[in-house]
């Protein structure tokens, strides 16, 4: 059997598709750091602005607390053709009242589960990328994305 050919992908072209990956999964893979371990697990994000991705969570989670001791995260997208887009970030406490209620208003499953924005468990996290990589399924090697463009 013959080693199936990735569509060729131009680097002008990268910025573009990694985003559309991005969008098109609705619940990426998050990754954390607890003591010496990788937790996984799959996340439901509250807002997407191009490769910030904003996360809704517990304070009770344990990743709550994983966070809360190594901010660096890993988010793992992947579209129906297996393209995946992985994002290396800091996680920060979104604090701007403005911007909760606006994720509030735009996620009711957040009024179904905590009943009101003044909830002391909800808390929200910034993802602010600081690497991002794509790769086109069967190409085996990452592609970075340009982060400035």
């Amino acid at each position: 059997m013959p080693k199936p050919a990735p569509k060729k992908i131009l680097p002008e072209e990268v910025l573009a598709v990694a985003l559309q990956v991005v969008q098109e999964d609705r619940f990426p893979v998050l990754a954390t750091v607890d003591g010496i371990h990788a937790r996984v697990r799959p996340v439901s994000p509250v807002h997407i602005d191009g490769f910030t991705t904003y996360v809704a969570n517990l304070r009770s989670y344990a990743k709550t607390k994983q966070i809360e001791i190594n901010p660096c995260v890993e988010l793992c997208y992947l579209d129906a053709q297996h393209n995946q887009v992985r994002i290396e970030a800091r996680a920060e406490v979104v604090t701007d009242r403005a911007l909760l209620e606006f994720f509030w208003k735009k996620n009711r499953l957040l009024e179904h589960y905590l009943g009101s924005i003044d909830n002391p468990e909800l808390i929200v996290y910034r993802m602010v990328p600081t690497k991002v990589s794509f790769m086109q399924e069967w190409a085996l090697t990452y592609m970075q994305v340009d982060l400035e463009a």
